[in-house]
C-alpha cells in the first residue's frame, strides 16, 4: 500500500505524524503541502472518499485563513467553491493528510492513525 503524506515540515504535528510513520515503518511519499498543494481533481477525490465534512479540510488556525476571514465566508459557499478555494493555496488545507488512494486522514491522531494505518 502506497500512502501520500501531504504535510508542512515546520507544522509540529505534521512532524508528530510523520515520525509515527517512521516509527511503524509504512513507506510514503512525502508532498510539501504549501509547494506542491493537492490540485482541485485531487482533493475532490479526497473529499468523497473521507466522509468528512468539507470544512475539516480547513486549517481554521492558519494565518491565511484568518487574514482572508474564512470563518463566515465558509458558511455561505458550495462544496464546489469551497473545494476550488481550498486548491488555491496549500496552506488553508488542515494538515496532515494522510492517504492510501481509499482511505484518509485529515490531522494526526495516533489512536486514529493505529486503527486506519495498522490495521
Amino acid at each position: 500500500m502506497e500512502l501520500t503524506f501531504y504535510w508542512y515540515p515546520k507544522c509540529g504535528t505534521c512532524r508528530k505524524a510523520k515520525k509515527w510513520l517512521d516509527e511503524h515503518q509504512l513507506a510514503y511519499e512525502a508532498v510539501h503541502i504549501a509547494e506542491n498543494p493537492p490540485s482541485l481533481t485531487d482533493l475532490k477525490s479526497l473529499y468523497q472518499n473521507s466522509g468528512l465534512d468539507i470544512k475539516k479540510f480547513f486549517n481554521t488556525s492558519g494565518m491565511k485563513y484568518r487574514e482572508l476571514g474564512l470563518k463566515d465566508k465558509v458558511k455561505t459557499m458550495s462544496d464546489e467553491e469551497l473545494l476550488a478555494l481550498l486548491a488555491t493555496d496549500g496552506m488553508l488545507i488542515k494538515r496532515p493528510i494522510l492517504t492510501d488512494g481509499q482511505k484518509l486522514t485529515v490531522g494526526f491522531k495516533e489512536e486514529d492513525y493505529e486503527k486506519i494505518w495498522l490495521s
